[in-house]
């Protein structure tokens, strides 16, 4: 019996990292995929501590064990941005566990963010774009004109990988041209395209229907009818964008970084662009302002008559 107030707490702070979990999945609307970053951090952590992530005890945690266990990631050439987010995740935890009365103090309120340095996101030329999109060779196939029409989706619309993947047949509008798709967090919005687009998908839907017997209600599937998956997909736009492109990068994000740079080279609103992108807040619009800066600066070199 000696045992039971061990096991006990053993069974409350186990409940009390499970809590958090689902806060973050159910209250925060975190994807499946940032929820387990956030369970591996807090694992991490209780290894660096010698502890089993159900012994974690939040009152008993100081600030100085944060320190140590950052200057040890340090040690390991962890990058600053993944570092930064280890970071946040404990301070996340702690918010919690004193909103939830779990802990009486916050050992994280002391321990800074590394500073990071915001990557400027790389993006295909309008040209290298137009040869893979106007390509006369594609083979009148189901899944060359599938590949095709998913370069263009990406290209047209801005959606993310995730988003693509899990768009039906239901979520498209050919005779509005509308497109709908549930980004981070199960929010939803509605994409305009043209009716060139509108198209492109009705062509696709024809070959789809006629070669592939039985398929899920998703609009992009496989031959044998099921689902389309993100490492599939993201092998074949790296493998078509290397024939036109020599970016380090080649991925279906790259494609989104492309969309957004050229509508604000073409003049958008920023506004426009944070909407049609699904960001949160107009911050991670920002960032794409730089291509229409450097857009500018060109357009000043060559017509001021002192630029040159």
């Amino acid at each position: 019996m000696r045992f039971l107030p061990y096991f006990r707490c053993r069974f409350e702070y186990t409940v009390m990292i499970n809590e958090f979990l689902q806060y973050l999945q159910y209250e925060k609307n975190y994807s499946s995929h940032t929820v387990l970053s956030y369970h591996t951090d807090l694992s991490q952590f209780c290894s660096f501590l010698n502890i089993q992530p159900g012994d974690l005890d939040p009152r008993t945690v100081q600030s100085q064990q944060i320190q140590q266990w950052v200057l040890s990631l340090m040690e390991e050439n962890l990058s600053a941005r993944s570092l930064s987010r280890k970071i946040s995740t404990l301070k996340s935890f702690f918010r919690f566990l004193l909103t939830r009365g779990y802990a009486v103090h916050n050992p994280t309120l002391k321990i800074l963010l590394p500073k990071t340095k915001k990557a400027l996101p790389a993006f295909f030329k309008e040209s290298e774009m137009n040869n893979v999109l106007e390509n006369p060779y594609i083979t009148e196939r189901f899944e060359p004109v599938r590949d095709q029409l998913i370069i263009t989706i990406f290209y047209l619309t801005g959606i993310r990988l995730s988003e693509l993947i899990n768009i039906k047949d239901t979520d498209i509008d050919l005779a509005v041209g509308n497109l709908r798709v549930i980004g981070k967090r199960n929010k939803q919005r509605i994409i305009p395209f043209d009716t060139l687009l509108s198209k492109d998908i009705e062509r696709y839907i024809n070959f789809r229907n006629k070669e592939v017997e039985t398929c899920e209600p998703y609009l992009f599937v496989r031959v044998n009818g099921m689902k389309m998956y993100p490492k599939m997909v993201y092998r074949m736009v790296h493998a078509s964008m290397s024939e036109v492109s020599s970016l380090h990068k080649r991925s279906p994000h790259v494609l989104r970084h492309t969309f957004a740079t050229g509508l604000l080279n073409g003049g958008a609103d920023l506004n426009a662009v944070k909407d049609l992108l699904g960001h949160s807040s107009l911050a991670a619009t920002q960032v794409y302002t730089h291509t229409s800066f450097e857009e500018l600066h060109s357009i000043y070199n060559h017509a001021h008559p002192r630029a040159k």
